[in-house]
């Protein structure tokens, strides 16, 4: 493999800066990186044609610098817009659809210098944490082809894993950044609710269950992505102000209080392995200096999923009605995506206002634990990475799951109140077990509005462990 591609999105950002390689030698690795590897992985999709990447590079090159990203090769989540740039959503019914204007978010990638190469693949929809839809197939697991590389920001992942790309964008609704980052041996942030802006279309006010993220192979190029993206919208609700976090990343995280969640006092199964070796992981803030203690489940889990369940299919109801009503672009859909959409047009006005009382709920109750913790831990999934061949994972441990989407239960205490949660890799699966080498994440949640908080416990993780360098794929 060729070393820059090897390297950190800021280190290659400083080697440009300083001429020590150029923009079309760094497009030239990367593009000579995705031929060799991406076909088993299938995790960057609507690559654009090499020659016009090129010139765009030698252009860069040419140009005054615009920002950290100036010259850095893209490859954006098939949900979000780039001009000229095909965004299929993973669905047929938008195969051929080709944005003429970026989204906000890759907006501001734009104006801070990185060259678009293309997609990563995506579930239809972003529905469900496993990468396959009928326009671009599935993408596969870099540390085992056969398995799955999670979802819905699968192929960032495997991009990021495979060592195709140094830095990305995802989104996370139910751990849609999380569960693939803990599956590929990569950092993935849920950044809090505000801190990265929808663009103003549809309803900005009512549904705030998912947000935008950086994700990357150590916590600094995630907080350096996570300043490009983020800041307020004035046109969008709720937005928190423009805010640094790659400075003072580095901090001493000594007396820091983390408190160990586990399964949720039982609520959540987990396939045999997950647990031990999460568990095991989290000792190790100990040695960073951190008080680490077990703590009971807060609140009710079972209050928690019906209250998600409610407001996420009202949400997609909302965002999806306009392909259900149409029966030609009905025929189109996946059953997962029907099923939201008829749940949330069945919902009644009391059963959303039940939904939203049970959020405030949880909501104060984590915002007094806070008051106790730094931040709290909870494994990243609850069984590790599938066959690809799967739709979804029907039981853990002998436990049924009763919906589509009930196996990714784990990460929705986070996603139910906009908490900011960050995805570190917490280690591979031991033999004997059915993770066996398998990688497994377990993600830092902490108060609404403490991004740079966390940003620095996981950067302390990161010295103490490297894992992503450490236990690179063979690809």
């Amino acid at each position: 493999m060729d070393d820059l591609m090897n390297r950190d999105a800021l280190a290659l950002s400083a080697m440009l800066e300083a001429r020590q390689i150029s923009a079309e030698e760094l497009m030239q690795a990367t593009l000579d990186r995705i031929a060799a590897v991406n076909g088993p992985v299938n995790a960057v999709v609507s690559l654009r044609d090499p020659d016009i990447l090129l010139a765009e590079a030698r252009a860069a090159d040419a140009a005054p610098r615009k920002g950290w990203l100036h010259g850095i090769p893209l490859a954006v989540k098939d949900l979000a817009d780039v001009a000229g740039i095909p965004t299929s959503m993973g669905s047929t019914a938008f195969n051929d659809f080709i944005p003429k204007a970026d989204c906000g978010m890759v907006a501001r990638m734009r104006a801070a210098g990185g060259l678009f190469i293309g997609k990563t693949n995506t579930p239809e929809f972003g529905l469900g944490s496993h990468t396959f839809n009928p326009v671009h197939g599935a993408t596969r697991n870099p540390y085992d082809a056969s398995r799955t590389v999670g979802g819905s920001s699968g192929g960032a992942a495997a991009a990021l894993a495979a060592r195709m790309i140094a830095v990305t964008d995802g989104s996370d609704m139910m751990g849609s950044l999380r569960n693939p980052a803990g599956w590929c041996n990569v950092y993935g942030m849920r950044p809090s609710w505000g801190r990265i802006p929808a663009d103003p279309v549809g309803d900005t006010y009512m549904h705030p269950l998912a947000t935008l993220g950086p994700m990357a192979r150590n916590p600094r190029d995630m907080a350096a992505l996570l300043e490009v993206q983020a800041g307020p919208d004035r046109r969008v609700p709720f937005g928190l102000p423009k805010a640094h976090f790659l400075e003072g990343i580095d901090a001493d995280v000594k007396g820091r209080r983390i408190g160990w969640l586990g399964d949720w006092g039982g609520a959540y199964a987990m396939e045999a392995g997950v647990l031990d070796l999460v568990e095991e992981a989290v000792k190790d803030f100990a040695d960073l200096g951190c008080t680490v203690e077990a703590v009971a489940a807060p609140f009710s889990a079972a209050e928690i999923w019906e209250s998600w369940i409610t407001l996420r299919a009202f949400a997609n109801a909302g965002r999806l009605d306009p392909l259900y009503a149409d029966p030609a672009k009905r025929k189109l859909l996946k059953p997962e995506a029907i099923w939201e959409i008829e749940m949330g047009r069945a919902l009644t006005q009391m059963q959303i206002q039940r939904a939203s009382t049970i959020r405030s709920r949880w909501y104060a109750c984590a915002a007094e634990m806070f008051d106790t913790y730094d931040a709290l831990v909870l494994p990243s999934a609850q069984l590790w990475p599938f066959a690809v061949e799967w739709d979804w994972p029907k039981q853990i441990a002998g436990q049924s799951m009763d919906t589509y989407h009930r196996w990714m239960e784990v990460v929705v205490p986070v996603s139910l109140i906009g908490l900011p949660s960050i995805c570190v890799p917490a280690g591979f699966g031991a033999s004997g077990t059915p993770g066996a080498g398998l990688p497994m994440g377990m993600q830092l949640f902490a108060r609404h509005g403490d991004d740079a908080a966390l940003l620095q416990l996981a950067q302390a993780w990161h010295r103490a462990t490297d894992w992503p360098n450490k236990r690179p794929p063979a690809l």
